[in-house]
Parts: structure tokens; sequence; C-alpha cells
């Protein structure tokens, strides 16, 4: 029987999981360090971390010593359903002295043999990051000095893990949304461009983006949106809501059409999500745009020689939400008119009233060269103070006559 671990033996795994030196591994080599050196101490034969997907309610098999199968095949356990769905349900300490298909879903572990196995959960503030459980081929039994152990492991490994998903999620929505807001605005017959996009404080990469494109008989879409929410699964959505948007507006020439079917989409395949959208169709001729608002805040038209105004346009409900029939509302747009879309983020501030940030937007908006424009809205509506949330603004100047 495998002795209890003493003091000398806690301190080689604290070191091990302490390592500094570990800190230059990737997550997988970090892993299965710490996992082989709790083997050693535990006299265990296998050592194995499932990760938590909250969204599927499953616990996959990431990192493995002993049995590094559960990892090539993918073992996935559903929360609740036996051993290790039991640990993380129940968010405890749990050992079972049976090992079969009455008291373990993953077959790996009975095939292997194992008799007895001890599983703590790995928990980083109030979220669940999976479950580590180690297993015995002989029947023993583990001591309270062995659970305190592995429990000190399985918080430095959901710590680890945590920050590993965040800076990955937070990687990979950044790549997503730079890949879905055009780097470089499209030279269109007719009207000219100039964009701005800053980044908000806020945790994480927000949902906000615009969009342009060509359809056939020389019109022109252009799109501003702001899916709810940050980080990886609203930039996932973003690209969708892009995607969709675009190939709806090959189908229709009514903008408000166009909405209605993204909105169909979102309620049938991401159910839950929301997204504020403007889009607007600009003629051929430039002279005048069709438009429909999903939720969004209107864009602000500035005539030459004239004061500017918010487009006169009725908003509908957001996408993924159920209401009325969208409408769709027909704008003038005079030779040398300047129109400006925008995301809350541009106006909105929490010590004001939204009406402050409008007025102050259109207060700074003429019939000036995009870029131009741009410079004096960014100056007068953010000037020093880093925007708490994403800000796009996009800027259009029908060429006069």
């Amino acid at each position: 029987m495998p002795e209890t671990p003493t003091a000398a033996d806690r301190l080689q795994v604290l070191e091990a999981i302490t390592d500094t030196e570990l800190g230059h591994l990737g997550q997988d080599k970090v892993m299965a360090t710490i996992l082989a050196r709790v083997r050693e101490v535990l006299g265990v034969d296998t050592a194995t971390v499932l990760r938590h997907d909250p969204a599927a309610q499953q616990l996959l098999a990431i990192a493995a010593s002993g049995i590094e199968e559960e990892v090539y095949q993918d073992v996935r356990v559903p929360v609740g359903a036996g051993f290790a769905g039991k640990v993380a349900a129940q968010r405890r300490p749990v050992i079972i002295d049976h090992v079969d298909e009455t008291t373990v879903v993953n077959s790996l572990l009975w095939e292997r043999g194992l008799s007895t196995l001890l599983g703590v959960p790995m928990v980083a503030g109030d979220e669940l990051i999976g479950v580590l459980h180690v297993g015995s081929l002989t029947p023993r039994e583990f001591s309270a000095t062995d659970i305190e152990l592995l429990q000190l492991v399985a918080a430095r490994l959901a710590l680890a893990a945590q920050i590993e998903l965040s800076s990955t999620d937070r990687a990979a929505a950044a790549a997503l949304q730079r890949s879905l807001v055009p780097a470089r605005l499209p030279a269109v017959p007719g009207i000219q461009f100039s964009a701005r996009y800053v980044p908000g404080t806020e945790p994480g990469v927000g949902g906000d983006w615009y969009d342009l494109f060509a359809l056939p008989g020389g019109r022109l879409g252009i799109v501003m949106g702001d899916v709810a929410g940050h980080g990886l699964n609203a930039a996932v959505i973003m690209g969708r809501l892009r995607s969709a948007l675009r190939a709806y507006a090959l189908e229709s020439d009514d903008p408000a059409e166009v909405l209605s079917k993204l909105d169909r989409k979102v309620q049938h395949f991401e159910p839950g999500s929301l997204a504020t959208v403007v889009y607007g169709l600009v003629t051929a001729s430039r002279d005048s745009m069709a438009i429909s608002l999903a939720g969004h805040l209107p864009p602000v038209l500035a005539p030459p020689g004239g004061p500017s105004v918010f487009v006169d346009a009725p908003v509908d409900p957001p996408i993924g939400v159920t209401g009325p029939g969208r409408r769709r509302t027909v704008v003038e747009l005079p030779a040398g008119a300047v129109l400006a879309f925008y995301t809350d983020g541009l106006v909105e501030r929490r010590d004001q009233l939204i009406d402050v940030g409008l007025q102050r937007l259109a207060g700074v908006i003429s019939a000036d060269q995009p870029d131009v424009v741009c410079a004096r809205v960014m100056a007068a509506l953010v000037g020093n103070i880093p925007a708490q949330d994403d800000i796009a603004l996009l800027v259009a100047r029908c060429e006069p006559n």
C-alpha cells in the first residue's frame, strides 16, 4: 500500500506546480510535467485533467499521464454522469473503490484495470474549470493528506487553464475581428469613405463591425452592427451575421427584407443572441439610399450648406428580438452630402445621458471630406479619454456633381 505523502513529498509537488521554469512551456507540457510528478508522489498509476465545456455541459480530456489514450481518443463525460461527472456536478472530492460501467462513463478506466479513483474539482473563483482525477491499479485508501495535495494541484491547474483559455480566446477574437473589419475601404465610384475603429477598455473583444460591399447594378451596401457581449463568442456571431447579411443582400434590394431574413436566421440558429444593425442600400446614381434599422442608432446626414440631422427612419427591434414587421425608409442624398454611421460606444458614457453624446455628434458633422469628419468626430467625442466600449465610425460622402 502506498505511503501517505510526507512533508518532503508535498514540497516536491509544490515546487512542481510553482516552478517558474514551467512558465516557458506550453500548457500541454506544463500539465504533463505536473501530472507525472503527482503520480510519483501519490504512488498512483494514472492522472487525468478534464476541461469543463459549459456550452455542451461536458468534460473533455485534455491532459493525461499513464492513460494518454483518454486524450488521444477525445474522451467526453457529461457533467453529472459517472465518476468525473459527479465530481464536476457536486464540486467536491469523490473516491470510488469499484470501477466498472456502473460507476464510470469512460470505458477506458475499467479496461485499463483501475481499482480505485480519486477526483477533485478544478475551480477558479466561482467558475468550474474541470476535474482532476488519479487512479490506482491496486486497491488503496486515499488519505486526507492525499486529497488535500490533489486539491492544491487542481487549484494551480485551474488557474493555469483559465489564463490560457482567456488568452487564447482574446487572441482568437481579436484576430477574427480584424479579419472582419475592412483593412482598406473599397474604391467606389461616386462616393468616398473614411472609418475609425477603436477597441474599448472593457475586458474582451466586442462585437462591433462595419461593412461595405458592391452589389449588382452598381448599388452599394453599407452596414454597421453591434453584437451584444464580448469575447470570442461575440466575435464568432459577428462573423456569422456579416456573412449571412451579405448573402441576403444579393437576394433582395429591400433592406427591411434583408434584416428580416437575418433575424429569422439568428433566432433559429443562434437563439439568445442579440445584435443591433443598420443596413443601407445606396442606388447606382448615389442620389438616394434605402435603409432599415434593427435597434441601431440612426445615421447622421449632413447636406452641403445645411445643418446635420439624424436620418428620419423608424427603429425596429434588434436582431434576435421578435417584433412587428421591419420597415424600409428611402433617404434622399444630395450631391456632396455626408452620412455618418456609428456604434453606441461613440456616443454613450456612463456618467451622462446618451442624448448628450448624440447632440455632440450631430454638432460636429458637416459636409466635408470623410477623413476630416472622422478626425473631428473622434477629437470631439473621444479626445484623451479611453473608450470603455468599442467604437466604430464610418463616414461616407456623395461626390459633388
